[in-house]
Order: C-alpha cells, then sequence, then structure tokens
C-alpha cells in the first residue's frame, strides 16, 4: 500500500509544527486501536450484503487504567459542525467538562452496542472484576459517535458486537496509528460527484476511506 499524501505535502498550510507522529498519540499517554470488520457474501445474490464496518478508540490516558478512575479524567468538550449525528454522553460532557476514559467510533447503527460495550470496560478496569449490581461504576457516560457506513455496509445487519470493542481496546497503541478504511472508517466515503444520464441524477462515490 502507498503511502497517503499528507495535507502539508501538497502546499496546504496550517499554523504550528507537526509532532513525532502528527496524529493525536503525540499526545503522551495517548492510545488508539482499531477492529475492522469486512466480509463479503458467499451466497448468491442480486443484491449482496457486504460487511464493510468496525469500531475506533481513542484511549486518552491508555488501555492499562486502574482503582479510582475519577481520579483520571481528562478535561474535554464537544462541538456539533452540522448537526447531523450520533454522539453518546454530551450532556455529561457539557456539564461538567470532563471526558470518560473512553471514545469510540462505530457505525451508526452500532452506536448502542458500543457505548453498552464501553460502560462494561469501564466497570471492568474501575473493580477490577465483572461489574455487579452492586457496583458502582464511575465514568459510565463514554463518548461514542456515529460514522454513516449503510452506503458500503450492511448496516441493518448489526453486525458489531461487544466483543469487537474490547478487541480494539487490547490492540490499542501510541506511536503511528493506522488511518484510512480502518475500524470506525472501514466504509466511510469521503467524495462524491453528481452525474445526470437520461434527465436522472446520480451520485457517484469517488473515493473511499
Amino acid at each position: 500500500m502507498s503511502k497517503q499524501v499528507r495535507a502539508r505535502e501538497i502546499g496546504i498550510p496550517f499554523k504550528g509544527t507537526p509532532g513525532i507522529f502528527n496524529s493525536i498519540t503525540d499526545v503522551r499517554g495517548v492510545e488508539v486501536g482499531h477492529r475492522t470488520l469486512i466480509e463479503d457474501s458467499e451466497q448468491p445474490s442480486t443484491d449482496p450484503k457486504p460487511i464493510r464496518t468496525g469500531i475506533t478508540v481513542i484511549l486518552p490516558r491508555g488501555k492499562s487504567i486502574s482503582g479510582n478512575l475519577e481520579e483520571q479524567q481528562t478535561f474535554g468538550a464537544w462541538y456539533s459542525l452540522n448537526g447531523n449525528g450520533e454522539m453518546t454522553g454530551t450532556t455529561w460532557l457539557e456539564e461538567s467538562g470532563f471526558l470518560a476514559p473512553i471514545i469510540a467510533i462505530t457505525n451508526t447503527h452500532s452506536v448502542g452496542t458500543v457505548r453498552d460495550a464501553a460502560i462494561q470496560w469501564i466497570a471492568q478496569q474501575s473493580t477490577g472484576s465483572v461489574v455487579s449490581d452492586d457496583d458502582y461504576c464511575p465514568l459510565s457516560l463514554p463518548v461514542v459517535a456515529e460514522t454513516w457506513d449503510g452506503f458500503l455496509n450492511d448496516i441493518n445487519g448489526f453486525h458489531v458486537q461487544p466483543q469487537h470493542l474490547f478487541d480494539a481496546i487490547r490492540s490499542a497503541s501510541s506511536g503511528h496509528i493506522v488511518e484510512g478504511n480502518v475500524g470506525g472508517g472501514t466504509g466511510m466515503p469521503i467524495s462524491r460527484a453528481r452525474t445526470c444520464l437520461d434527465i436522472l441524477f446520480y451520485s457517484i462515490y469517488e473515493k473511499c476511506l
């Protein structure tokens, strides 16, 4: 796979100087992990249902956290670019200014599944065991955001499962991180063109992440 060209390399100016990795992992302690799901239907069909989805996790203090997680919070905030999209945990984030120890990105129809799994992971890190009804789970409002991959992915197949989040966390690391069509960005188109054929307009997706 050829190296992706960065914006600076084609002359787009930005203020400041990039870090060693030119990514969020230049911030000490931050780890990023992915779990990518790619599968094609083996059944002959006029309407095949390929799987092109996944999960990306960002761990502000890494995955090796334990003990009193309230003492390991990070400051945070959120911003709505266009108001079209789902993101959990924003009310707590706006009210408190604190961020739970995990951020996750997945497809629109799997946000709830990933949110629940993220809470389970937080509880396990806090108590050292699987959470029970009597356990107190601090910071149980993680940020989970959506990416719409329904054009390329069988989004109504609900293929993302809790274990996939745990896999993404396990793979998380600092340093150079994989970018592009991985994790939560697997089925995301990034550009399209409209064309007219026989008086009908079509949207052509030119490239995917």
